[in-house]
């Protein structure tokens, strides 16, 4: 058969209450990088013992610090996105496959593409801000006098990065599936 025709037999497969296996799989995949993320950074945390010099003639003083993903804002921010992603990409996953054709399967995919592509932005926005964070952490900025601090809570950063880069995937996941969408409408139009 040729492509047109292949295109349209998947189509009437799936109008019959069929699952596309394609989606299935980016939806599943979604829903793991998103929870992976969750699991990586909401169990991020690093305790250190760090001597600080707080007047010129005395001996630096050993004070115990911890770093945590919900001390700051911008890891919080990516936390509560990848909870939200998650908990969609698991709904959208129950709702693909309680599905059955007909008008109602017409209004839900639609609904499920426009909130794919909010995911997409809720994703890609939240892992952007917390990835600022990071490079903050990593170099600092010696105009407002914020010191580096990777160099002291290294686990804690390279473990932030790992969070990032998993919903990174799984914003590139919801974004396949949009695009997925976008090019299974286009070639179902009349030409």
């Amino acid at each position: 058969m040729d492509n047109g025709m292949e295109g349209k037999v998947e189509m009437k497969m799936n109008s019959k209450g069929r699952v596309n296996g394609r989606e299935l799989y980016l939806r599943l995949f979604a829903l793991l990088l998103t929870l992976a993320a969750v699991f990586v950074m909401g169990l991020n945390k690093q305790s250190k013992v760090i001597s600080m010099k707080i007047l010129a003639n005395f001996p630096p003083v050993d004070v115990p610090v911890t770093a945590k993903w919900k001390y700051q804002s911008a890891f919080v921010y990516h936390m509560v996105a990848n909870l939200i992603a998650c908990s969609y990409a698991a709904a959208s996953l129950l709702v693909l496959l309680a599905s059955k054709g007909g008008r109602k399967r017409g209004l839900a995919v639609s609904i499920i593409v426009v909130l794919d592509l909010v995911m997409v932005a809720l994703l890609f926005s939240s892992s952007s801000a917390a990835a600022a964070i990071g490079v903050l952490g990593y170099t600092g900025n010696s105009h407002v006098q914020w010191h580096k601090v990777c160099n002291a809570f290294g686990k804690f950063c390279e473990q932030a990065a790992a969070g990032i880069g998993l919903s990174q995937l799984g914003g590139l996941a919801f974004l396949l599936l949009v695009a997925y969408k976008a090019l299974g409408a286009h070639n179902n139009m009349p030409n």
